[in-house]
């Protein structure tokens, strides 16, 4: 379709099916930087419509029905625009617990990471430092991480180790946890681990 048949509001359409064919498999697209600046542009074009419609318009009262057309175009493009990044950082939000809020895990995922534009990476790292400041008054309390949906069961769980994570510093002092390797350890000291995909519960 050329861009002389192209109707306002045709991008911002494509733009929300988009983020519905990301909700419907499940996944993260890569972010549509071009789609979106190609609708800003869009944005801009009807703003200058609408300032030389009412500037050719000398006796307006109230109502031109081209300039009511423009704005129409502008609010939905708008409301295409905020469906379309809300939907995106609601799935950065899950993306971040499905992983127990470990960002470096997260970010150091190549394939992840190349589907986010530089200012969603600026969101998450915002995030994760808002979580942090938040947690950080009642740490010895509680874990906000920590999953809910499998409450645990002890205090103890004997985990093994599926990836090399390195020497972790425990309540009962540093564990080397070494691939193939099992070990009693109390559940809130190794938590983030067994959520990271570095231990699995046996």
């Amino acid at each position: 379709m050329s861009s002389e048949a192209r109707q306002f509001g045709d991008l911002a359409t494509q733009l929300v099916q988009e983020a519905r064919r990301s909700t419907l498999t499940d996944t993260l697209l890569k972010y549509n930087d071009t789609l979106v600046r190609s609708i800003v542009r869009e944005q801009r074009q009807l703003d200058t419509l609408i300032t030389q419609t009412l500037a050719q318009d000398v006796t307006f009262t109230g109502s031109n029905p081209a300039a009511l057309l423009y704005q129409t175009a502008i609010q939905r493009n708008k409301r295409c625009l905020l469906a379309y990044h809300s939907h995106r950082t609601d799935r950065l939000r899950d993306m971040y617990w499905a992983v127990g809020g470990a960002l470096p895990h997260l970010l150091a995922n190549t394939d992840i990471r190349a589907k986010l534009a530089p200012h969603e990476v600026d969101y998450l790292r915002e995030y994760n430092a808002s979580i942090i400041e938040f947690r950080s008054d009642f740490t010895a309390e509680l874990d906000i991480a920590a999953s809910i949906t499998h409450p645990p069961k002890d205090l103890h769980v004997l985990v093994r180790v599926v990836r090399d994570c390195g020497a972790i510093q425990t309540e009962v002092g540093s564990i080397d946890f070494r691939y193939g390797q099992r070990y009693m350890v109390r559940r809130a000291d190794i938590e983030h681990l067994i959520v990271q995909g570095y231990l699995q519960e046996v």
